[in-house]
């Protein structure tokens, strides 16, 4: 089976925000961007997750049943990974704590 990723992302505010969806059918940039465009005029006013990209990718969702959207709820297990031994391990998974997209600026080391 051949999987087609999507990505939404909202830079609006410090912390950008990454929505990721996974379908078995391959959506063109342009019907993608229409349904996003869809889903968002439905949510806008009314969406109740945390941030705008996550209204949108649950109601991609819930309206088209070849989305999934790929939330921490749904997630197995994650691990942390380092250079140093230390910090590889499993990360717990809680509702206090969430899944971020942060950009950094590498030093020109």
């Amino acid at each position: 089976m051949r999987l087609f990723f999507y990505e939404l992302h909202e830079g609006a505010t410090d912390l950008m925000t990454d929505a990721l969806l996974v379908s078995e059918r391959d959506h063109t940039p342009e019907q993608f961007a229409s349904m996003v465009n869809e889903a968002r005029a439905s949510v806008l006013d009314t969406f109740e997750e945390d941030t705008l990209v996550e209204g949108i990718a649950r109601q991609l969702e819930r309206d088209n049943d070849d989305f999934t959207y790929i939330s921490d709820e749904k997630l197995h297990a994650s691990m942390s990974v380092g250079m140093d031994e230390p910090d590889n391990y499993l990360v717990e998974q809680s509702d206090e704590f969430r899944s971020i997209v942060a950009e950094l600026e590498r030093s020109s080391r």
